[in-house]
C-alpha cells in the first residue's frame, strides 16, 4: 500500500460528466474536501463519457492525461469524484503508480480527523474497515501487527486469510461495543420521553452553520468552523425556551450530497436520534447559490434514515451576508415553517426561541427535563 507522506500531499482531482448535473459545484466542494483532509488540489482533469470504463474508470487516454498531470504537477495522490469499484481503484493505481482514492474514501478520511468522542472514533473505523474489507487483496501486515499475528495465524493460512479473518475479528468487536453504546442511548432517550421534553435536532448541510447557531443558543462551545464536516459528534443541551420551559437541542453531523452509505450504516446510532426528534431545525445556508440543491441532498439522507416524517422548520442562516431581514414564515394554518436569521450576528435568534416556545406549547412539553449525558 502506498505511504501517505507527513508533509500535505498534492493531490490531481479527476471529475468526469456522467450526466450528473452541477459539474462546477461538484468540483468547488471537493476541493474543500480534499482542503478539509489537508492535502491541495494542483491539478483538475475533466473528461466526459456515457458509462464509466469498467477496468479504469476513466478509459486509458484519459488516464494518460491524468499520469501527465501527476508528473507535470509532482502530485503524489489522485482523487476521483466517483466511487471507484476495488478493480478500478487497483488498476488505476498500477497505473498511475500512486495511491489513488475515491469519494467515499475522501469521506471516510476527513471523518478520521473530526472525530472527537470515543463513540465517533469508534463509528469512523467500522465504516473505513468496512470499506477497506472490498479492497482487501494483498498482504495488509498493519492489522497483523495490531493484532499480534504470532499466535492467531492458522496452519498454512496466507496472509491474505490472516488479515481478513483479523478485520473480521475487529469488525464484530467495533459492532458489538457500538451497539451497548446504542442501547445506552435507548435508555436515555426513554427518560426524556417520560418526561415529556420536546426533543429537538439541527440538520443541515454540512458548513451550513449548525454549530454556530447551536453555540449561539447554547453556549456550548461547540467546535465550529468554516470547514466540511467540522462536527461529527451529536452533542445535546439543555435549553429555556420562556414559559414553556427548556427543550432538548442537539448538534448533529452535516450532510452532502452523495453521502457514502458505508457512512450512513457505521452512524447509524448517532443518526437515529434525528429520527425519533420531535422537531428537526433543518438550517440552511441561504446564500448558498446551490441551497435549493443542498435542501433536497439533506432530505434524501433524512428520508433515508427513516427520519422524512419528523417535522421540520426551516432555518435560513447567514442572512448577514445575503441582507434579508429576520422573519418567521408561515403556513395557511399558521404553524412556522420557517425563520430567516443569522448565527453569527445573532439577528433573529428571539424568533427562533419563540418559534421552539411555541411548537413545545403545541405538543404540550412539560418544564421538567432529566440529567442529560453529554
Amino acid at each position: 500500500m502506498f505511504e501517505r507522506p507527513r508533509s500535505g500531499e498534492r493531490a490531481i482531482l479527476v471529475q468526469l460528466d456522467l450526466d450528473q448535473g452541477m459539474l462546477d459545484d461538484r468540483l468547488s466542494e471537493t476541493r474543500l474536501l480534499i482542503e478539509s483532509a489537508g492535502a491541495t488540489v494542483e491539478g483538475v482533469v475533466t473528461g466526459r463519457r456515457a458509462r464509466p470504463d469498467p477496468a479504469l474508470f476513466a478509459g486509458k487516454g484519459k488516464v494518460t492525461e491524468i499520469e501527465l498531470a501527476l508528473r507535470a504537477h509532482k502530485a503524489d495522490l489522485v482523487v476521483f469524484n466517483h466511487a471507484l469499484s476495488p478493480g478500478q481503484q487497483r488498476n488505476l493505481e498500477r497505473a498511475l503508480q500512486c495511491r489513488v482514492i475515491d469519494r467515499t474514501a475522501l469521506i471516510l478520511d476527513i471523518f478520521a480527523l473530526r472525530a472527537r468522542s470515543h463513540e465517533g472514533k469508534l463509528q469512523v473505523e467500522l465504516a473505513q474497515l468496512e470499506h477497506l474489507a472490498t479492497r482487501l487483496v494483498r498482504g495488509w501486515t498493519h492489522l497483523e501487527r495490531q493484532k499480534g499475528g504470532i499466535g492467531l495465524r492458522g496452519p498454512g493460512e496466507k496472509q491474505l486469510e490472516t488479515d481478513r479473518r483479523l478485520l473480521g475479528v475487529r469488525v464484530k468487536a467495533l459492532k458489538d461495543r457500538l451497539a451497548r453504546l446504542e442501547k445506552q442511548r435507548r435508555v436515555r432517550r426513554r427518560g426524556r420521553d417520560r418526561a415529556e421534553v420536546l426533543t429537538v435536532s439541527l440538520v443541515g448541510y454540512t458548513n451550513a452553520g449548525k454549530s454556530t447557531l447551536f453555540n449561539a443558543l447554547t453556549k456550548a462551545g461547540s467546535y465550529a468552523a468554516d470547514q466540511l464536516f467540522a462536527t461529527l459528534d451529536t452533542t445535546s443541551r439543555r435549553l429555556y425556551v420562556g414559559p414553556v420551559g427548556e427543550v432538548v437541542l442537539s448538534d448533529t453531523v452535516g450532510f452532502i450530497r452523495d453521502l457514502p452509505h458505508a457512512l450512513v450504516a457505521a452512524f447509524h446510532a448517532t443518526l437515529e436520534e434525528t429520527a425519533c426528534a420531535d422537531l428537526l431545525l433543518h438550517v440552511v445556508d441561504s446564500a448558498s447559490p446551490e441551497r435549493e440543491a443542498q435542501i433536497d441532498a439533506v432530505n434524501e439522507v433524512l428520508n433515508e434514515i427513516g427520519a422524512g416524517d419528523v417535522p421540520q422548520i426551516m432555518v435560513f442562516n447567514k442572512i448577514d451576508l445575503t441582507g434579508a431581514p429576520p422573519a418567521v414564515n408561515r403556513d395557511e394554518c399558521g404553524n412556522i415553517t420557517g425563520v430567516f436569521l443569522s448565527a453569527v450576528s445573532g439577528q433573529g435568534l428571539p424568533l427562533l426561541r419563540e418559534a421552539l416556545a411555541e411548537t413545545a406549547q403545541r405538543v404540550g412539553a412539560r418544564n421538567a427535563v432529566p440529567d442529560l449525558a453529554v
